[in-house]
Formats: C-alpha cells, sequence, structure tokens
C-alpha cells in the first residue's frame, strides 16, 4: 500500500501523521517513509532516537528502495503544486490530507481539497491535533467536507502533549514518556484499521 500525505498548509500535523501511518503499516508489513518535505522533519525525528522500527529515506532514493517494501507512506513538501499533487495522486494509493479545525487552516484545506477534486485523486482528509473545546468546530467542518464531496476519516487525532514529547525524543508517540501516549497512539490505530478497510474494499471490487 502506498500513501501520500499532503497538505497546502504547514503545523497541521503532516509529519506526525506520515510517521504514525509508517508505524501502523509497519505492524503489517515492511513499511518505507520517504521524507519528500524540504525540511526534513521526519528524518530529523528519526534521529533523535534509537530510530524507529521502519526505515526513513530521502524521496530521491523511492526508485532504488520501493522494491523492497510491502508499504510506503510518502511525507510530502508544503504548498504542493496541483501538477505536485497530480504526480503523487498517480503514484499512490491514497493522498491523506491532515487538517486542524479553524479558519485559516480551513482556508488552505479548501484550496488542497479543490485542487485535488480538479485531478480526480483519491483523496481522505483527517482531522488532526483537535483540541478537547474544538467539538463543534470538527463538527462544522465536517458538515462543510460533506458539502463539498470530500471524503473525511471517521476518527480524529487528539491534540496531546504525548506527540510533541515523541517528536523531541525520536520516538513514535506508543513509546513517549507520557500517561497520554497509549490514547494518542489509539487514535492512529484507528486510522490504520480504516485504512485497511479501505485496501480490503479495494480489493473486493477489483
Amino acid at each position: 500500500m502506498i500513501i501520500t500525505v499532503a497538505s497546502y498548509k504547514g503545523g497541521v500535523g503532516k509529519t506526525t501523521t506520515a510517521v504514525h501511518l509508517a508505524a501502523y503499516l509497519h505492524s503489517l508489513g515492511p513499511t518505507l517513509l520517504l521524507d519528500g518535505d524540504q525540511t526534513h522533519n521526519a528524518t530529523a525525528w528519526s534521529e533523535r532516537g534509537e530510530g524507529f522500527p521502519f526505515r526513513v529515506a530521502p524521496i530521491d532514493q523511492a526508485a532504488k528502495l520501493a522494491r523492497h517494501y510491502e508499504h510506503i507512506v510518502i511525507d510530502t513538501g508544503q504548498r504542493p503544486s496541483v501538477a505536485d499533487l497530480q504526480a503523487a495522486s498517480i503514484g499512490c494509493d491514497l493522498l491523506v490530507v491532515p487538517t486542524i479545525p479553524g479558519a485559516l487552516e480551513t482556508d488552505g484545506l479548501g484550496q488542497t481539497v479543490r485542487a485535488l477534486q480538479s485531478i480526480d485523486a483519491v483523496f481522505r482528509v483527517l482531522l488532526t491535533s483537535v483540541p478537547p473545546d474544538a467539538a463543534k468546530e470538527a463538527i462544522e467542518l465536517r458538515v462543510l467536507l460533506q458539502a463539498a464531496h470530500a471524503p473525511v476519516f471517521d476518527c480524529e487525532i487528539p491534540r496531546l502533549k504525548a506527540f510533541k514529547k515523541a517528536a523531541l525524543a525520536g520516538c513514535v508517540v506508543a513509546e513517549a514518556k507520557d500517561r497520554e501516549s497509549a490514547r494518542a497512539w489509539e487514535s492512529y490505530l484507528a486510522i490504520g484499521r480504516q485504512l485497511e478497510g479501505m485496501q480490503v474494499q479495494t480489493a473486493v471490487r477489483a
């Protein structure tokens, strides 16, 4: 399975999502995380600690490495062009678009959704970093996305300090020393299980 994580705006949990989807997929089979972001945040994250259980490599090594892995997750750069999104959509099974409920994030999300729809990309929006007091905003965003015919993951990623601690420690959130680490990891497990279900449905239709 090839997953690309993309967003027009930074600070929406793009790299966090790429890292934890790779961690989930690695539990199913050998997984490669390709770091295509100019800031190389995923690479830096992996180098702070003892390393991830899955491999992280620059995206320019994709052709050499991809054949050795069952699953691939691609962390893209910020503000991709329509041409970039089109190339990414052709080369993956699903584009995951993380976003945070809020006006500025929604503006960037609207651009991304319209661009993806214009090229008939297969994508799904993921609500991330959702604080406890943003339930109303999250519901409103889901309504807007539904009206725009944009698919959304059923589950959401809560805003928890455990994710920041994991990034600083160079580990996935399940291994972070925080009382909320299990809850944080469970949120991505739920997304991973939905990905698996989508893959099964695709295989059945094929």
